[in-house]
C-alpha cells in the first residue's frame, strides 16, 4: 500500500497566516519610546498595581530597586510619581494592593507595596531629595489655596514646570489633613516636614496664617496671579440630622483630631461611640482610647464595605476596640443637655447604591440603645466654598456649596478633594497632578509634557520560582503598653525584610514575548509554564482599529496553530519559558510609563 503523506493541511497547501505581524507585536515599536494606543493598553493591562494608583506610581520599578538594594533610587521613583513617599508609606489607602497580581486566586497574598514605599524612605542615605526641573523659569505666577496633599502636590508640579508658586495656608503650619487629620501615632510630624522641605527647595513659597476670604480675597489672588489653584480640601462636616443633634457631647471626628493634633489632647467622656467606617473613624477610635475612654465603633454596613485597609481593623482589634456592624443611628437621647445614649436600628444589606456598595436597609422592630457620653461622627465631609467672595461665588459654586462641575473662570482651577469631594491622600495627589497639566496648558498655550511607554531590552528577569514562596513580611509594631498619642505604632521593615518583601513582586513591567520568526513550535515553553493560560497556541489574534489586541481564537488542532502567544495577563514573569526555549525565541523587555518634556519622537 502506498504510504500517504503526513497531513498538516497538506504538505503543499498554504495555511492561513495569523492576522498580526510576525516577530514582536505586543507593542508598536521594538524599543525606545512608543505612544500608540496599544502601548498604553499594554501598560494598563499588564501592570495592574500602577493602573490602580491614582498617581500612576511605577511600583514594579521601585520594588525592583529595593530588591537590588537601591533604596534611594526607589525613593526617587516614588518622589517623582507620588510626591510624599515617606508619608504615603505610612497612611496610603493602598488601592494598588487589591489589584496586585501576587494576590490573585492561587498566587498568595499581595505584595506589601505601601510598606515597601516606606522602606525606600527609611533606608535612603540622602537627607533631602530635590528633583530636577523640567523647564527653566516661565515668568508665570500661580497661587495655590491650601497646603494639604493636593495643594502641595500641585505646587511641586508647577515648580517643576518652571512657574513661580505661592501656597496660602490658614493654619500655622503646612500639611493640611496630613497634619490636622492624621494622628501622630500613625504619622510623625517630622516625616511631613522633611517632605515639604523638598518642595520648598524648588522655590515654592508657603504663606501660613493666611485665610483666603479673610486676609485676602480669591478675586485679588486671581488679579495678582496668572492662575489660581483651589485646593482647600473638605472642611465642611457631614453632621447627622437626627433628633437630639443639639445635645452636648456630639462632635465631628475631624474637629476632634484637629484639637488633638493642635494641642496634644482633647476632652472626651468615659464612653465614646464612633459612628463611621473609614480611616477617620479608625483614627478617632484609637485616639479616644489613648485618652482613657471606653470606645466602640458603629458602622451601618458590613466589614466588606468598610473603606479601610485590613491592617486598620487588625490594629483596632489588637487594641481591644469593638466594632458593631449593620447598625445605623436613629436618635440621640439626652439628659441635662448632654448625650446619654444613642438609639440604633439594625440593618440588612440591600442592593448596591451609586457608590457600588450594598445599601443598608433598616430592619423594623430591631431598635436598641447604646450608653454614651461622647459621640464622634466620622461620617464624611464636603468642600467648604463659603470663603469664595461674592464676586466669584455665583460663577464657581452651586447653591448647595459644591463647586460647579465645569470650570467657570478660565484662570481658576480646582484640585483634589476640593474638586471631587472627600477621598484619600493618594487620590488628591493624583488629581492634583492631572489638574496641573491643564494649568500649564492654559499658561503656556501648548502641551509641554508627553507620556509614553519606555521600552528597554532586558537579558533576564532576575526572578526565580522560589521567590514565589517568600511569605508576606510582617510589620513590626510597638507593644500595647507603649502606645500613646505620640509614639508611632508601626516601626517599618528592617532593611533585610524590605529586600525580602520586594523580591515577592512579579515585576509586571517585564514583557515576555515569543518571536514568531524564531519559534519552532516545540512546545517546551508550554510544558514548563506554571499557569494554565500563560502560554497559548493561537489560531488568530484580534485587533481593534488602533492595533490593540482585543481577543484571540485558540487553535483546537495542530494545523491551526499560527502563533504561540504569551498571555501577559496570566504571566507571572518567572522566566521558566526563556530558560526552556532551545532557540532563544523568547525575548524580555522592560516597559515603563514615562513622562518627559515634549520633543520630536524618533
Amino acid at each position: 500500500m502506498k504510504r500517504q503523506p503526513y497531513q498538516l493541511g497538506g504538505w503543499n497547501e498554504a495555511r492561513a497566516e495569523v492576522a498580526a505581524p510576525y516577530s514582536f507585536c505586543a507593542l508598536s515599536k521594538l524599543n525606545g519610546k512608543a505612544d500608540a494606543p496599544k502601548d498604553f493598553q499594554w501598560l494598563e493591562k499588564n501592570i495592574p498595581c500602577q493602573k490602580a494608583c491614582p498617581a500612576s506610581t511605577d511600583i514594579p520599578g521601585y520594588l525592583s530597586a529595593i530588591y537590588e538594594g537601591r533604596h534611594e533610587d526607589a525613593y526617587v521613583i516614588n518622589l517623582r510619581d507620588n510626591v510624599f513617599p515617606a508619608v504615603l508609606g505610612r497612611v496610603c489607602a493602598r488601592p494598588c494592593e487589591p489589584e496586585c497580581r501576587h494576590g490573585w486566586d492561587g498566587l498568595g497574598e499581595p505584595v506589601a507595596i505601601c510598606f515597601s514605599k516606606r522602606s525606600s524612605a527609611d533606608f535612603k542615605k540622602q537627607d533631602l531629595v530635590v528633583l530636577d526641573r523640567w523647564f527653566e523659569d516661565s515668568g508665570k505666577r500661580v497661587a495655590v489655596v491650601g497646603s494639604g496633599p493636593a495643594g502641595l502636590a500641585a505646587a511641586r508640579q508647577l515648580a517643576l514646570l518652571g512657574h513661580k508658586v505661592t501656597v496660602y495656608e490658614k493654619h500655622s503650619s503646612p500639611g493640611g489633613m496630613m497634619n490636622q487629620g492624621i494622628p501622630i501615632f500613625r504619622l510623625p510630624r517630622e516625616i511631613i516636614e522633611k517632605e515639604i522641605q523638598q518642595i520648598t527647595a524648588l522655590g515654592v513659597e508657603i504663606v501660613c496664617d493666611t485665610e483666603i476670604g479673610q486676609t485676602i480675597t480669591l478675586s485679588r489672588l486671581a488679579e495678582e496671579n496668572d492662575a489660581v489653584v483651589m485646593a482647600a480640601g473638605t472642611l465642611r462636616p457631614n453632621l447627622l440630622d437626627l433628633p437630639g443633634k443639639e445635645l452636648g457631647g456630639i462632635r465631628h471626628g475631624l474637629d476632634f483630631l484637629l484639637e488633638i493634633n493642635d494641642t496634644g489632647t482633647a476632652e472626651v467622656g468615659k464612653e465614646v461611640v464612633v459612628i463611621g467606617g473609614g480611616f477617620t473613624a479608625m483614627d478617632c477610635a484609637r485616639a479616644a482610647l489613648r485618652l482613657g475612654a471606653s470606645v466602640k465603633v458603629c458602622y451601618r454596613r458590613t466589614v466588606k464595605e468598610m473603606l479601610v485597609t485590613p491592617g486598620e481593623l487588625e490594629e483596632l482589634d489588637h487594641e481591644g476596640i469593638p466594632v458593631e456592624y449593620r447598625v445605623t443611628p436613629q436618635a440621640y437621647i439626652g439628659e441635662n443637655g448632654r448625650t446619654k445614649s444613642i438609639e440604633f436600628i439594625r440593618t440588612e444589606m440591600g442592593e448596591p447604591d451609586e457608590s457600588g456598595r450594598r445599601r443598608p436597609v433598616e430592619i423594623e422592630g430591631s431598635e436598641f440603645a447604646v450608653s454614651v457620653d461622647t459621640v464622634l461622627l466620622a461620617t464624611g465631609q464636603f468642600p467648604d466654598t463659603s470663603w469664595i467672595d461674592e464676586a466669584l461665588r455665583s460663577e464657581l459654586a452651586e447653591d448647595d456649596g459644591w463647586l460647579k462641575p465645569e470650570q467657570a473662570i478660565e484662570k481658576i482651577f480646582a484640585a483634589g478633594d476640593f474638586a471631587n469631594g472627600a477621598s484619600s491622600l493618594i487620590d488628591a495627589i493624583g488629581h492634583a497632578k492631572e489638574c496641573i497639566r491643564a494649568v500649564d496648558l492654559f499658561l503656556m498655550g501648548e502641551v509641554r509634557l508627553e507620556d509614553f511607554a519606555k521600552i528597554e531590552d532586558v537579558t533576564e528577569s532576575g526572578r526565580i520560582r522560589e521567590m514565589d514562596a517568600v511569605p508576606l513580611q510582617p510589620m513590626p509594631t510597638i507593644g500595647l503598653g507603649q502606645r500613646d498619642l505620640s509614639a508611632e505604632v508601626e516601626q517599618g521593615f528592617g532593611e533585610e525584610a524590605s529586600v525580602d518583601e520586594a523580591q515577592r513582586c512579579y515585576q509586571c513591567h517585564l514583557k515576555f514575548e515569543i518571536d514568531s520568526d524564531k519559534c519552532i513550535y516545540c512546545d517546551w515553553c508550554i510544558k514548563v509554564a506554571p499557569r494554565p493560560e500563560c502560554i497559548l497556541k493561537l489560531k488568530e489574534l484580534h485587533h481593534d482599529d488602533a492595533g490593540r489586541v482585543v481577543g484571540w481564537d485558540i487553535a483546537e488542532k495542530a494545523d491551526e496553530v499560527n502563533l504561540v502567544w504569551i498571555n501577559q495577563e496570566d504571566c507571572i514573569r518567572c522566566g521558566a519559558c526563556v530558560a526552556a526555549c532551545p532557540v532563544d525565541a523568547i525575548g524580555i523587555q522592560k516597559v515603563s510609563l514615562a513622562t518627559e518634556p515634549v520633543m520630536e519622537m524618533p
